[in-house]
This record gives C-alpha cells, structure tokens and sequence, in this order.
C-alpha cells in the first residue's frame, strides 16, 4: 500500500487518538510505510529538500510511538544526517568565503542535525540490545557488542552522523575523544556485512582511517579502492571520498581531479540523491581547483 504524504499526516494524527492496542498496530504500519518512503529512488536534490522538514518531523514523530522499528530508525537516523550534509554542512563550505558568521551558524545547524541522527541511531542499537551504548564504551574488544545483520543500516548511519558531528565540534575535546567509538561501530558492522551499502561503509571506514590517530594512507586507499569495487564504479561518492582523502591532502592534483571526473561518470550510470549530491559537490570541487592547489 502506498500513501502519499497528505494522507500519511492525517493516519499520523488518527494513530494519536486511537486507543493503546489499535494505536500501537496502527503506528507500527505508519513507520513501516514512512520507512519504505526513505529508502525510494529520489535524485532531484530541489524536490528533495523542499520534502525533507515535513518528512523528517513526521518519520520522527512515529519514531517515538514505535522505538524499536529499526528500519525506520534507520531511515529517520539517514535521512538527517543526509539533510545535514547535502543542504547544511555543504552549504556552510560554499558561503565560507563570503560570510564566516553564517558559514559558522550552518556548520553549528549542521552539528546539532548529526547528533539527532546519531541518538536515533544509537537509541535503536540501545533498544536492541539493553548495554550496548555501555559496550561499545568499553576499550576492552572482548566487552563490544555484536551487531546482527537487520542492525548494519542503523550502526552505519550511527557512525556515519557521529562522525559527522565530531568532524563539526573539533574544539570541544570531550566530543573528540568519542572517536574511538565511532571507528569501533564502524568496524563492527564492516566486520559483519564489509560491502554494505555498495560500498558507503567501505568509504566511511576509509576516512575514519584518515582521521584515527595511528591511520595509514595505504589502508585508507584500500578501503576507498574497495568502495569503488563494491558499487562497481556507479557510487560517485566513493571517488570523491578517495578524491578528498587521498589526493587532496597529498597534493595530487591531476589525480584530484581525474577522480572528480570519475565521480561525475558514475553520476550518469545511477540516478539518485546520493549519486545527484556527490554530483554537485565533484563540480564545485573542480570549480575551485585552483583555490584548492
């Protein structure tokens, strides 16, 4: 059954009037539909972002009702990490030079939406599994939770929007220093399901690389490498990740900007929001070459 987005607001505010066995029934079809509706097809970012405050409060709203839906969780918990990357912290990027002041109040915009993400996420693998926030704290491999196959979407988008975060609060020490936490969920589910997401995890694991103290390039370039492999060269965002981390950094500009143009390929062969974001950014990176080099 299919619902549109007026009708699925309307069963949302029948759900909240209804009595406690029907109302939970009722819920649980609510968020398996709006779960279903975050994972269709969608590459027009404009239609995207114009949809994405409705569905997100609404998804989230059910979220509440029906805690331990780990689809919806993790759809609630990607698509605002999502939101806050394509339509915040991006745009924080692109206005850097022109408005410092109000690139820093979207980069904070862009924190607080990542760490909502990141407590959805973390409060479905809590809900799962009762100590698993405590686990996963502990520095001993021996204590760490084991993740379950239904649970590698929602451990993904955990670490991803963790990441995120941390990546936007550098100068608060006590939010660094979780760090550890995000590369050991990360590796947990790459551990369990490696191509998950035709290679989204594998890119994922490939900056956390980067960003851990000890990381090396050459495990990092395996990573991003693996990516590529795993989306079977049509994951855009696997070239401008290998683009950013490996060749940015070392100053290579013509590979810098021979993976951008791989990136802007793989855009042609798989039309969606992931590959339409990417897409945008691969462009705005070659525009800026030589503000970069």
């Amino acid at each position: 059954m299919k619902f549109d987005l007026p009708h699925l607001g309307l069963m949302v505010m029948l759900v909240l009037l209804c009595a406690c066995s029907p109302r939970h029934l009722l819920v649980q079809g609510v968020a398996n539909e709006l779960a279903a509706q975050g994972q269709a097809p969608e590459d027009d970012l404009v239609l995207a972002r114009e949809a994405s405050a409705f569905y997100l409060k609404l998804s989230e709203s059910v979220l509440r009702q029906s805690p331990g839906n780990l689809k919806l969780s993790e759809a609630v918990a990607g698509g605002f990490t999502q939101y806050a990357f394509a339509f915040v912290a991006t745009e924080a990027e692109r206005m850097e030079g022109k408005d410092v002041k109000a690139a820093q109040k979207l980069r904070e915009r862009a924190a607080r939406l990542y760490l909502r993400a990141q407590r959805h996420a973390m409060a479905a693998l809590a809900q799962q599994t009762p100590g698993f926030v405590q686990a996963l704290a502990n520095p001993d491999a021996a204590n760490w939770p084991r993740l379950r196959d239904d649970e590698i979407g929602v451990a993904y988008w955990a670490a991803a929007s963790w990441g995120g975060y941390i990546s936007l609060s550098k100068d608060q020490p006590e939010v660094v220093a979780d760090l550890p936490q995000v590369i050991r969920l990360a590796h947990l589910a790459w551990e369990r399901q490696p191509d998950f997401g035709e290679g989204a995890l594998a890119s994922l694991m490939g900056t956390l690389e980067l960003a851990r103290p000890g990381g090396t390039r050459q495990q990092a370039l395996a990573y991003f490498d693996q990516a590529i492999a795993a989306s079977a060269g049509q994951s855009a965002g696997a070239f401008v990740a290998k683009a950013e981390g490996i060749a940015l950094p070392a100053g290579d500009r013509s590979a810098f900007e021979a993976l951008l143009q791989q990136a802007l390929q793989a855009s042609t062969r798989r039309h969606d929001l992931q590959n339409e974001v990417m897409r945008e950014r691969a462009q705005w990176l070659l525009d800026t070459l030589d503000d970069l080099f």
